[in-house]
């Protein structure tokens, strides 16, 4: 069984900082990329946030670059997400992606991560449950 153990979220005030933790289990991709997309209060709609792939290539939406740092720990499989200099719109629930790297094959890179997508993000071939994230003004 594959399981996503996500955990990090909580309440926070601006400006403040937290970071998640993402941690994969039962699955047996030989490379892989993992990410964060999140789910603003009362919508359905998930925004990509942050990958990171098998050879640390990064993506960061812009409404995250140069606030959110995504880091991978590949001995215990992890996958953080600092976030830095928080903001009331950050508030939302954040959900851990992982998917097979596949690299430039398709033309592009990390292209079943949608930047924008339904939540859950099922585009992928497996994602958490989500850690809720509120930041007060």
């Amino acid at each position: 069984e594959v399981r996503l153990v996500e955990s990090g979220g909580g309440s926070e005030q601006a400006g403040g900082s937290l970071r998640l933790s993402c941690t994969p289990s039962g699955f047996t991709f030989e490379a892989t990329d993992m990410g964060w997309y999140r789910q603003a209060p009362g919508g359905n709609e998930c925004e990509l946030a942050s990958i990171i792939s098998s050879d640390g290539s990064t993506y960061y939406a812009d409404s995250v670059k140069g606030r959110f740092i995504i880091s991978q720990d590949n001995a215990k499989k992890t996958v953080y997400l600092q976030m830095n200099d928080l903001k009331p719109e950050d508030t939302a629930l954040y959900y851990c992606g992982v998917e097979r790297d596949y690299g430039d094959r398709y033309g592009v890179r990390w292209h079943l991560w949608p930047k924008k997508t339904p939540c859950p993000p099922s585009e992928l071939s497996y994602w958490g449950k989500g850690t809720q994230v509120t930041v007060s003004s």
